[in-house]
């Protein structure tokens, strides 16, 4: 199978290894990736501001880089929210904005083959036990647009059951928003702060090593106030630990 690894633009600026255990955990499933040069914003920091027409030739050019593959992957429940939920309004807008049908039929092709990275491997690849190794005792927080957005449920809980090694417990609070929501962090950067403080401290109570999330948007959040409250926990993208293996362990 030939898919093309949508990095997001977090990733590709701050956290390019998220990037790298991505591939090396398709490729040791043998599925063949793709990296398009040409990828670039989804659009999604534009449309959750309020700039709806701006958001489009963004969506359109994404349509254009990955309209041939099979399948679309990418380590950001955010990202892929965008893409499965916004996409599809955008094209119904331009047509209930009088602009035809041409922005829907661009999109369309792209919108079912987009999957969060647990989502393909459950349900594209049928697996949840990738021959991981990470010998840490580990705490899962489901993101808001993973878990509300994408629905993903016990996909990412499955796949980390299965990582020998790992003991995961559970998060106190854990289907509460970390308080990041993209530009909300920037608009209500006291109440981000509190609601980001409140994660860690749940996080803290499991004696966990580190904390594990489907998306680095949030875990940049989170993690930057462990750093500040000296916590001593590490953020993780559930990539990384998935990739991780006896013979090539991860950090």
């Amino acid at each position: 199978m030939r898919v093309a690894l949508f990095l997001t633009c977090v990733n590709d600026t701050l956290y390019p290894d998220t990037g790298r255990a991505v591939v090396e955990l398709l490729t040791r499933l043998g599925v063949e990736v793709d990296f398009p040069m040409g990828q670039t914003c989804c659009g999604q920091a534009h449309y959750n501001t309020g700039y709806r027409h701006g958001t489009e030739p963004l969506a359109r050019h994404f349509s254009d880089v990955f309209g041939e593959y099979e399948a679309i992957v990418t380590p950001s429940g955010s990202c892929g929210a965008m893409v499965r939920e916004m996409y599809p309004r955008l094209g119904e807008r331009a047509r209930a904005e009088g602009r035809g049908d041409a922005l829907a039929r661009t999109l369309a092709p792209v919108v079912p083959k987009t999957y969060e990275l647990t989502e393909f491997l459950v349900d594209v690849l049928g697996v949840t036990d990738v021959g991981a190794w990470y010998p840490h005792r580990v705490t899962y927080h489901p993101t808001c647009h993973g878990l509300r957005g994408l629905g993903l449920g016990d996909r990412p809980r499955r796949l980390l059951e299965a990582v020998k090694g790992l003991e995961l417990v559970e998060l106190p609070g854990a289907e509460e928003c970390c308080g990041f929501g993209g530009t909300f962090a920037v608009k209500n950067a006291d109440v981000s702060a509190a609601m980001g403080v409140d994660k860690v401290r749940n996080a803290e109570s499991t004696g966990a090593e580190v904390l594990c999330a489907a998306d680095n948007s949030c875990l940049m959040h989170i993690g930057g106030t462990m750093s500040r409250l000296r916590t001593g926990m590490r953020p993780v993208h559930i990539a990384e630990i998935l990739a991780s293996t006896e013979e090539v362990p991860a950090v």
